[in-house]
């Protein structure tokens, strides 16, 4: 039934572009293997030819892209289904005829604006696989396109298995009759990440990058390589969403018996809407996100540099970080409530965290339990930094009882590691948590890839599809400067507090205690000026009185009525 339904498609092509043959007034005129700009409007479609087709040309795939305004690309003016696609990066691939040396289609959008395209017919020969040649899942016969999904987890890329070449005339190979070394089982498909720079959410930019993952030496050249599938395996990938980051991915499937090798039609995403109010790519930071990091910010840098002398600031502030982690998980996971309720709810319950944790210290005075939660904060960072690198790429930790005892392991490590020379380890957890607070705070501001270093594991503790993603970051001027920043201020910082804590006790006396002592000897020491402090009922009676006489007239002074004689 497909190939009656791709000998009907040939023939309408064919029969079109003998129709527009000798007159191609209001068709736009292509060249193999060059970029094309140009502009559709609504409603009407436009035409597009191809002319002087070679013949050692047995397929070729045209493809078109705009930045988030979508466009259709159809075999006919008429739009029939199965014949036609929509979207930001669509493509088609034309099985070309015996003799046939010209070659026509249709573009058209529904967009009110005007919509800024760049499009390129590719050629390939008989000896290259054809993308998509396969396809059983997705609406066309032959579909080179990659389907892009994304929420704020993941960005999932899928595509349809390829086919081995063919001549002209000649029919295509079966797909799924033989799984041997002569069928498209074969066949490997190189899966490529290319990172726009950072915070261009411009339009000349995307199309101009484009370019360069369109074509197969340009996209090996400029894309890094993620990974290789097999025909084995399934045709779907996901990576880690970068919220306001471009990003274009690609395919490149080739034939290790032939060498050769063809492209499917890259596709691009910001993980986020041009369109959307709220949240868009262009203000993508809420307000209480930066009114929250913030404020974490500005305590995190008083830590930093006076952390270990202020000892229950820097405990209300592990606190904080240690509570309010564990609650955003769980009410995350739980409740359906908006972003916005669960950062204040974190915020407060947060709060509680850290008072707990000073009221812990003041009255019991327990000195290894504040220093474990002040290691396992550290080592949080320090296992997060860990899987940040391409280590958390491979495939053993994508489960996810290896990952979270590797991760766990980590974490414990950096206490033990430092139980001997606990202020030491107080220290660096002052220096390196508090300055990397700073850089969260720059985040919600200026996109910084550092942040993820922390967003990553949050999102794996809250997505479970989130463990097969690959976690790839661009690191680029922008991240050369916080991270220069952040290493600055823990240096900075740790230094200072182990001069200054020089020659000093490594951390203070029990509060309790000291406050029990000093109770006592103003009770039993009568020279002590404190002893006769009146009873703080008095006292607050006092207060309330003085308060009371700010609001209250003035007397007239001397004699206001006439003396009599």
């Amino acid at each position: 039934m497909w190939r009656l339904r791709l000998l009907v498609l040939g023939v309408l092509a064919a029969g079109t572009a003998e129709a527009q043959a000798n007159s191609t007034d209001g068709f736009l005129e292509f060249s193999v293997g060059k970029f094309t700009y140009f502009l559709l409007s609504s409603p009407f479609p436009q035409g597009a030819i191809l002319r002087h087709i070679s013949s050692n040309v047995t397929f070729l795939l045209f493809q078109i892209h705009s930045q988030y305004q979508n466009t259709t690309i159809s075999f006919t003016k008429t739009l029939l289904p199965g014949t036609s696609e929509t979207g930001n990066d669509r493509g088609l691939v034309f099985i070309l005829r015996p003799e046939q040396t010209m070659c026509t289609w249709y573009l058209e959008t529904k967009d009110a604006k005007p919509v800024q395209n760049v499009a390129i017919p590719l050629s390939y020969s008989e000896r290259d696989p054809i993308p998509g040649g396969c396809n059983l899942e997705f609406d066309l016969d032959i579909d080179p396109n990659i389907y892009l999904d994304y929420n704020f987890f993941e960005t999932t890329i899928k595509f349809a298995p390829a086919n081995l070449g063919y001549a002209r005339g000649a029919e295509p190979p079966p797909c799924d009759v033989d799984t041997g070394q002569e069928s498209r089982w074969r066949l490997q498909y190189d899966v490529y990440q290319y990172f726009l720079p950072e915070g261009d959410l411009t339009e000349a930019s995307l199309l101009q990058h484009l370019q360069r993952m369109a074509q197969v030496p340009q996209v090996k050249a400029s894309a890094d390589k993620v990974v290789t599938l097999t025909a084995d395996d399934k045709t779907t990938v996901s990576f880690s969403s970068l919220l306001g980051q471009g990003v274009i991915y690609n395919v490149i499937v080739r034939d290790p018996s032939l060498n050769t090798s063809a492209a499917y039609v890259p596709v691009h995403t910001y993980a986020c809407s041009f369109e959307s109010v709220d949240g868009n790519c262009i203000s993508p930071g809420r307000v209480p996100t930066k009114v929250f990091f913030t404020l974490l910010a500005l305590l995190g840098l008083f830590v930093c540099f006076f952390g270990h002398r202020f000892w229950k600031t820097e405990l209300f502030f592990i606190g904080f970080i240690f509570l309010g982690f564990f609650f955003h998980i769980l009410i995350t996971r739980l409740t359906p409530l908006e972003y916005d309720v669960r950062l204040v709810l974190t915020a407060v319950v947060g709060s509680l965290g850290g008072i707990f944790l000073v009221a812990s210290w003041w009255r019991f005075g327990t000195l290894m339990l504040c220093m474990l939660c002040v290691g396992l904060v550290l080592g949080f960072l320090v296992s997060s930094g860990t899987f940040f690198t391409p280590l958390g790429n491979l495939k053993v930790f994508r489960d996810d009882g290896v990952f979270w005892v590797s991760f766990s392991c980590i974490a414990l490590l950096i206490p033990v590691i430092f139980m001997g020379c606990l202020r030491i380890l107080n220290i660096l957890a002052c220096g390196v948590v508090g300055s990397y607070s700073v850089v969260l705070a720059i985040d919600s501001y200026v996109s910084t890839s550092l942040s993820y270093i922390t967003l990553n594991v949050l999102r794996r503790a809250l997505n479970t599809g989130f463990r097969g993603a690959f976690i790839r970051v661009p690191f680029q001027t922008n991240d050369f400067l916080v991270l220069a920043v952040w290493g600055m201020l823990a240096v900075s910082g740790i230094t200072l507090q182990i001069r200054r804590e020089r020659g000093l006790p490594p951390f203070p006396p029990h509060p309790y205690k000291l406050w029990k002592q000093e109770r006592e000897r103003r009770v039993t020491n009568i020279l002590d000026p404190s002893h006769h402090v009146p009873p703080l009922r008095e006292r607050l009676y006092g207060r309330l009185t003085q308060i009371k006489e700010l609001f209250q007239k003035e007397q007239p002074a001397g004699e206001r009525t006439p003396l009599l004689l």
